[in-house]
């Protein structure tokens, strides 16, 4: 389905390409699910730390200061310059700060917009994790930046845009009665463009990822590459359990329109083998479509598959002015979320 809004909007969501100040992380400590694994998961933050240090910030939440002399300990060892890191201490839950973190728009004044976190659904613990901007903000994490709160629940990783006004996401996500039950998918589409400047909501209504427990982010099925490409998950094998809702995702995708109403290019990224959790042999939602966008380079997830260097290869043709690194994110996949979800990104203009 496709809602078309008014165009009239002051605010705008910059879309994840344009030029950044910093990307967020949330480090994982020994208070949370990644206990028994905080080598292998500390292993993953350090590489995508290094990467977004080479070019931009990294601003890092720690838990408190015994974990920050232990994240440093980290970044030194792995030749990452301080002058590029900035760590703030507030408790957290887990790690998405894709989802816990700020948005930032321009209206045309840059804003952090801190919508609710309530765990995709009130599914696990949240409370640390949905004060986490207000707290780093409070220690000035973000300079002068302004920050305001909203009263809707709302996560990063649930919508994708194009920086023109066009928002993709899911329905069964962004109406899902365990976020805001109170409202109709009409207040849900007025209230997104109210915040956000949409003004064309594409909803998908089919696509799923085996246990993925978002109620299907947007950012682990299809994503933006520039304002008129959607690259998406592609399944080509009958037998699994996905395959008939990836087909039906792929024909509603080919509906869809751009913000010039010209039909976007869809390119079908590989499919990787089965993973299937440690602790509960639950099948894990691998996806490349959770690749980051950073200045000058994509950070890809790659799971030790032979589809890996395919993914980087189609990725690498659809960013020509950026640098493909792939980031072993098998650690991070064992608790359903992937690189991109581990990470937020700040546009240029927010002071640090």
């Amino acid at each position: 389905m496709q809602a078309c809004l008014d165009a009239n909007i002051s605010y705008s969501l910059p879309a994840e390409w344009t030029p950044q100040s910093a990307v967020m992380l949330t480090w994982p400590h020994r208070d949370t699910i990644w206990a028994n694994s905080l080598p292998a998961i500390d292993d993953v933050f350090v590489a995508v730390a290094r990467e977004i240090a080479l070019r931009e910030k990294v601003v890092i939440t720690c838990v408190d200061k015994a974990h920050e002399q232990h994240v440093k300990t980290l970044l030194h060892s792995a030749g990452v310059a301080s002058h590029q890191v900035a760590i703030y201490l507030a408790h957290s839950n887990d790690i998405w700060v894709r989802d816990h973190g700020p948005i930032a728009v321009n209206k045309p004044q840059l804003t952090l917009l801190d919508f609710t976190f309530n765990a995709w659904g009130n599914k696990y613990p949240s409370e640390s994790d949905n004060q986490i901007t207000s707290l780093l903000h409070a220690q000035q994490a973000f300079g002068a930046t302004p920050r305001m709160k909203v009263d809707l629940v709302l996560e990063g990783g649930g919508i994708e845009v194009d920086g023109q006004g066009c928002l993709l996401t899911t329905s069964h996500c962004l109406l899902s009665k365990t976020r805001n039950p109170h409202l109709s998918k009409t207040q849900i589409t007025t209230t997104l463009s109210q915040w956000l400047g949409i003004k064309k909501i594409h909803w998908l209504d089919h696509g799923y990822l085996a246990g993925d427990d978002t109620d299907s982010h947007i950012d682990t099925l299809a994503r933006f590459t520039d304002a008129h490409t959607i690259v998406y998950t592609a399944c080509d094998d009958s037998s699994d359990e996905h395959f008939s809702e990836l087909q039906a995702m792929q024909e509603q995708l080919r509906s869809f329109t751009d913000y010039r109403n010209q039909p976007y290019q869809l390119i079908p990224l590989p499919w990787p083998k089965p993973h299937y959790a440690d602790v509960d042999g639950r099948r894990l939602p691998a996806s490349y479509c959770n690749f980051l966008i950073i200045n000058g380079a994509v950070l890809v997830p790659t799971y030790n598959d032979p589809a890996d260097a395919e993914a980087l290869r189609i990725l690498a043709a659809c960013f020509k002015d950026r640098q493909i690194i792939g980031i072993d994110c098998v650690p991070v996949i064992q608790w359903y979320g992937s690189l991109h979800c581990m990470t937020m990104q700040l546009p240029q203009g927010v002071v640090l």
